[in-house]
């Protein structure tokens, strides 16, 4: 999965691009298409922001969070990112023949 990590209003160390990048490798376990995901950084006053926007299996991916630290704000974006995959997994696993599905019932 590709990462484009941008700041506004701050730089992007080395520490938090890597944190970053160990947060989001968990959402490969899911196996989608991921193009790539926008990661925007932020701060507003006393206010770290985070959103994130991609395309994944033909779907759009968005979250925005806002909180005091920009560790806690990453983790929080990481698990909304997560659940939205989660869902997407889940669809897609949902949908199938209905000869399957009478056959477990039949069980």
């Amino acid at each position: 999965m590709k990462l484009k990590i941008t700041g506004r209003h701050m730089d992007i160390t080395p520490a938090l691009g890597s944190y970053i990048e160990t947060r989001f490798s968990r959402l490969d376990r899911y196996g989608l298409k991921v193009g790539a995901l926008q990661i925007i950084l932020g701060v507003e006053k006393l206010q770290h922001k985070a959103e994130v926007t991609g395309i994944v299996s033909g779907k759009r991916v968005q979250a925005k969070t806002t909180t005091s630290e920009m560790y806690a704000t990453i983790d929080e974006l990481a698990d909304r990112v997560d659940a939205q995959f989660r869902k997407l997994k889940e669809r897609l696993v949902s949908h199938k023949p209905e000869k399957l599905k009478k056959e477990k019932l039949a069980r």
